[in-house]
């Protein structure tokens, strides 16, 4: 972005004159379109020139026009938009974890094969199973060929995109399932346990034994299907994910999400078992996290935690199902308690992140999403300010951001 247009985006943002303010309006359609059309050409081409059977790409993509409502889905995801605590409380709650009780004791003998075929604790695939589509409940209905063609066409995640898409196509081309099987998410993401097409064709199993890889309509296949996918990204059998802990006074939190040690090490910065108790002395290295600020509670990060992040790679999502995890195995619940967190709006997040540039902090191109780069600056810029660096963005810290003098031009 050259200076002159960066500073008039600073300002822009700085001047947001409350929390709670509405985004920029979205493109034209016609401009949506337009590009989506010439997208879609060169595509078809790269389809055809990966091998592709020329007839399906023409069959399949023929007619296709862009999905409004994943552009949408894709810029206000909940993992990133809903405040931590709002999120995790509710993906981890209760009640979903009492259902989840249930259909794991009805899967018993199936998710035993499971577990001991892949590694992965039935808990952990049970809890995926729950936050993807609510034990099968809500699989999803939207087209993943025009899913994924509009993501791709949008341009944020394109490589992504036009990975599955292929992938999805292969799929069709293969025989193994029609195009009118492949719905889901409108990330692209199938069946039970939200199944990726290339994840599809390279991990899927048919657990049940009926010589079929159904993801949609067979539990056991999906949660099979979750379990090779975390033991293939590297799941350690007979660990835990995170350990809840306690920091002493004057601890430097600027740490957090930036060093990665032995628990043996994490001991001698005086972090302690929250409720009390020793870190033990467990293989691997593990990060610190303080995901709702130094005041809530703190989590070890174990390996087996960037394990599920290969599911969904956001704090958030991974951080529920663990605790989801703990909550259906009857494990205790947390010792400190979430506080209460205020939501902040898209335009809010993208008034810090340029603020924070203005300040000299690279956040890269602000977007609103609050993501580990962001996170990072805002841990530099809390360092500068004599405050505890923890990265986390409330509203207080947004008001601090919009009081601080901008970087002068070099």
């Amino acid at each position: 972005m050259k200076r002159r247009t960066f500073l008039a985006t600073a300002a822009a943002a700085l001047a947001t004159p409350a929390l709670g303010a509405d985004p920029p309006p979205a493109p034209p359609p016609a401009a949506v379109d337009a590009a989506f059309a010439e997208w879609l050409a060169a595509f078809r081409l790269k389809a055809i020139a990966s091998g592709l059977p020329q007839q399906v790409v023409e069959r399949e993509l023929e007619g296709l026009t862009p999905d409004p409502r994943v552009r949408g889905s894709d810029r206000n995801q909940p993992e990133f938009s809903r405040p931590f605590s709002h999120y995790v409380k509710r993906a981890a709650g209760e009640d979903r974890a009492a259902i989840g009780r249930r259909r794991m004791a009805e899967l018993d003998a199936g998710l035993g094969r499971i577990e001991k075929t892949y590694g992965v604790p039935r808990e952990i695939l049970v809890a995926i199973w729950g936050m993807e589509s609510g034990y099968g409940a809500s699989l999803g209905s939207q087209d993943v060929i025009r899913s994924m063609a509009t993501l791709a066409a949008d341009g944020r995640r394109r490589a992504f995109a036009e990975d599955q898409l292929l992938a999805a196509l292969r799929i069709i081309a293969s025989g193994e399932w029609p195009r009118e099987r492949l719905t889901g998410s409108w990330a692209g993401a199938m069946g039970q346990t939200q199944v990726i097409p290339s994840n599809l064709l390279s991990l899927a199993v048919d657990a049940d034994g009926d010589g079929r890889r159904d993801v949609w309509g067979s539990p056991l296949d999906a949660l099979g299907s979750a379990a090779n996918l975390l033991a293939t990204s590297g799941w350690a059998r007979d660990q835990g994910w995170a350990l809840e802990v306690t920091a002493p006074e004057g601890f430097d939190f600027s740490v957090t999400e930036t060093l990665k040690t032995s628990l043996a090490a994490w001991t001698d910065l005086g972090l302690v078992r929250a409720g009390g108790g020793g870190l033990g002395s467990g293989p691997g290295e593990a990060s610190l996290i303080a995901p709702t600020g130094f005041r809530g509670p703190l989590f070890l990060l174990l390996p087996n935690h960037f394990v599920i992040r290969r599911y969904n790679n956001a704090v958030t999502y991974a951080m529920a199902g663990g605790l989801l995890a703990d909550r259906i195995a009857g494990r205790p619940g947390l010792v400190r308690d979430w506080p209460e967190e205020v939501p902040l709006s898209l335009a809010d997040r993208m008034a810090a992140q340029v603020a924070l540039q203005a300040a000299g902090h690279d956040v890269g191109e602000p977007d609103g999403v609050i993501g580990l780069k962001t996170r990072a600056a805002l841990r530099a810029w809390q360092k500068t300010q004599g405050l505890p660096a923890d990265g986390y963005l409330s509203p207080g810290m947004i008001t601090r951001l919009r009081g601080s003098p901008a970087q002068p031009p070099a």
